[in-house]
């Protein structure tokens, strides 16, 4: 008998914790005013209540399911995501401006290279 005055105990205070530290918007049913004071009242009944019908469970995500005789046949591994080289602001704008620069030393040498081939032009 200790040994079930110990677990309904235990259990009230579990409860009482949980009421407590739990916002009210994960609350159902009563406020959680109410639910400490039944906890308080009807120790055994008040956290049997509060664990089934009073708190608000997240949800859980099922497990992909994986039949029992081939463990191994699994979802295949992801690929490897290749890692860009992270790179500042005004790196990339370094590069950029780089970029522009030879644009326009590649077309200020093919405009050279057409005026020397072409005769009668200094």
């Amino acid at each position: 008998m200790p040994f079930f005055a110990l677990l309904v105990g235990a259990a009230m205070v579990v409860a009482i914790v949980d009421i407590i530290l739990r916002d009210q918007s994960q609350v159902k049913h009563l406020p959680k005013t109410m639910w400490l004071i039944l906890v308080i009242l009807m120790p055994l009944l008040g956290s049997i209540l509060w664990f089934a019908l009073g708190r608000e469970w997240p949800e859980r995500q099922a497990a992909p399911r994986t039949p029992p005789f081939a463990p191994w046949a699994s979802a295949p591994p992801a690929p490897p995501t290749v890692r860009r080289e992270q790179r500042s602001t005004e790196q990339q704008l370094a590069d950029l401006e780089r970029e522009i620069e030879e644009d326009r030393l590649r077309a200020e040498l093919a405009r050279r290279r057409e005026q020397q081939g072409e005769p009668g032009r200094d």
